[in-house]
């Protein structure tokens, strides 16, 4: 579907940390070219994603995983300077775990890893970089939730209440501050259906597609930590 989904070099294993962290950059950019309906292919490739976890008796690797999650970047970008903050803590958290995806084949190895090394919540970690990439999917699903909520709800009333139940709660107050200020530049209801390239009724069916696709990509990795025995509150 997207080319860099199948010519990227996963099976190379002997790449250093910044060959790895080069190529995960190339793949981030790769994912923003090309794509006319950035927010049906995103959704597409979750399930995708999804698909490829049954077939893994239920194992999500690595590498896929962090290839879909570059496409998001997309979805993020259309938001504005508002989200600008969000955008590059997620391609960054992505980055990292597309370099590791060349050397951990599932989610739960780089977790079993990190535990192994008491190093699950230490920055830079695999196993937190995970977590961050997690918040940022959850904060996508949630703004599209309350996008479609209400019929008119506007993106600024969207955003906020996504932010406030998925990063609010692990963000200080001075950058909650400067969120709540971002708030105001979003893009209109309107002007981000355009920038999707979507229609009023496509955009809809879309971001319900993106819904359903992601939630059980989250719920797995929020039971990957629990069933370790670490909570989510960090």
């Amino acid at each position: 579907m997207l080319g860099f989904r199948t010519q990227m070099p996963w099976s190379s294993a002997q790449a250093s940390p910044q060959e790895q962290l080069c190529e995960g950059t190339a793949a981030v950019v790769a994912a923003r070219q090309g794509m006319e309906t950035p927010l049906k292919e995103v959704a597409e490739a979750f399930e995708e994603l999804a698909r490829g976890m049954e077939a893994d008796a239920g194992e999500l690797r690595l590498a896929p995983f962090g290839e879909t999650c570059a496409l998001v970047s997309v979805l993020f970008s259309s938001l504005g300077m508002a989200f600008r903050f969000a955008e590059i803590e997620y391609v960054t958290k992505v980055n990292d775990l597309i370099g590791a995806g060349k050397s951990y084949r599932t989610l739960s190895d780089i977790l079993d890893k990190d535990i192994e090394n008491d190093s699950v919540k230490k920055q830079g970690s695999h196993s937190r970089n995970l977590r961050r990439v997690r918040l940022g999917l959850g904060l996508i699903k949630a703004l599209f939730e309350q996008f479609l909520a209400t019929d008119g709800c506007s993106l600024y009333d969207a955003a906020t209440t996504a932010y406030g139940q998925v990063c609010a709660p692990f963000h200080s107050w001075a950058i909650r501050k400067a969120v709540g200020a971002g708030m105001y530049t979003l893009p209109s209801r309107e002007q981000l259906i355009v920038r999707l390239n979507e229609t009023d009724c496509s955009v809809q069916k879309e971001m319900r597609r993106y819904i359903d696709a992601s939630s059980p990509i989250i719920e797995y990795i929020d039971n990957l930590f629990l069933s370790r025995n670490i909570s989510l509150d960090w």
